[in-house]
């Protein structure tokens, strides 16, 4: 499970106002965001026209993803706080630890797809307190060390949220982004009030980790945390009457072609590539495309929801720029390196 400190679950406990939450929320929305170079990296690697069951898994968790920071910040705005989403600190320097102080030791990079990468990262980070079906034999934690995970903490901001009631939830309603075109209305809706508070912070529970009794969402859908299993195991999950939990990895199998990964570079800097190479002016174009997403999000969270067209338009860009760049090969001191350029997800000085 992605393990947070005790600290930050801790201090939700202790908040007597929406201001002292303000701050914590602040941080998992960067966590939620996060999580989203990492799996885009890794679908960007799969070359066109292959992996496509997988490509399109993945795809749907960044999605989920992008729906949950969503989320994050329509709870800020409904709390009279605007996110800070267009600035460095943002992003994560990969690799790197995940915000709110994670416990565990799971540094996080930008890699090629492998079913390895899945296991030992991914599922990492979705993986529920108590898995079902196949629990996990492993931790990164010591026994009895003194962490909280990512559950808990949505958890226990619900609570906060009830003992607070109504009259924390002073912002304008108008900030509150409501896409039909992008996200189903049941899905991403106006935060005004505790009712639709807890309803969604369920929501971001349980499509990371299941209801807690069943490994899919109360939709249906498969949680984030099994979706990344059945690729890893290779076999789709399906109910199964004869295992306790009605569920197990016995559906058709998940076929994974490793010949349809792009070799591409780790954790990729600009300043590794040959400047005058086009892999080196494509890895610019993506960091530059990449922090007009970061500045067009800002607006859409400051005031102007109606711009997430323009948002999701900057996002088509950035998955195109990305696959061209995971093509072309990286070269450094003249020599090509024998893989291939890798995406940059940091923030760039743009003049818009």
């Amino acid at each position: 499970m992605l393990q947070i400190e005790r600290a930050a679950v801790d201090a939700l406990h202790r908040a007597g106002s929406a201001e002292e939450l303000a701050d914590l929320i602040h941080e998992a929305i960067r966590l939620e965001f996060s999580t989203i170079p990492p799996y885009l990296t890794a679908m960007l690697s799969l070359k066109p026209g292959t992996n496509r069951d997988i490509w399109r898994d993945v795809h749907d968790v960044v999605v989920d993803e992008m729906l949950h920071m969503a989320i994050g910040c329509n709870l800020l705005n409904a709390l009279g706080r605007t996110p800070a989403i267009a600035r460095a600190e943002f992003v994560p320097r990969y690799p790197s630890t995940l915000p709110l102080g994670i416990g565990t030791g799971l540094v996080v990079g930008l890699l090629p797809f492998s079913r390895d990468l899945v296991k030992q990262v991914f599922m990492e980070i979705e993986e529920p307190e108590d898995p079902l079906v196949f629990p996990a034999h492993h931790s990164l934690a010591a026994e009895g060390a003194t962490f909280a995970t990512i559950g808990e903490f949505y958890r226990t901001l619900r609570s906060k949220l009830i003992d607070l009631g109504d009259d924390v939830f002073v912002g304008d309603p108008a900030r509150q982004l409501v896409s039909p075109r992008w996200f189903p209305t049941e899905r991403l809706f106006a935060i005004t009030d505790v009712d639709s508070a807890v309803r969604a912070l369920t929501l971001v529970v349980e499509e990371g980790e299941g209801t807690g009794t069943a490994p899919v969402d109360p939709d249906g859908d498969v949680a984030h945390y099994y979706r990344f299993e059945a690729i890893w195991r290779g076999r789709r999950l399906v109910r199964d009457p004869t295992v306790p939990e009605g569920y197990s990895f016995t559906g058709p199998e998940y076929p994974f072609q490793p010949d349809g990964v792009w070799p591409l570079t780790a954790n990729q800097r600009i300043c590794d590539l040959d400047a005058d190479t086009e892999a080196c002016r494509r890895a610019r174009q993506f960091q530059v495309t990449f922090t007009r997403l970061l500045m067009a999000l800002q607006r859409v969270f400051d005031g102007e929801p109606e711009r997430l067209d323009v948002a999701m338009g900057i996002m088509f860009e950035l998955k195109i720029a990305g696959q061209v760049l995971a093509g072309l090969p990286a070269i450094v001191g003249g020599v090509p390196t024998g893989r291939t350029a890798g995406p940059v997800f940091g923030y760039a000085v743009v003049n818009e």
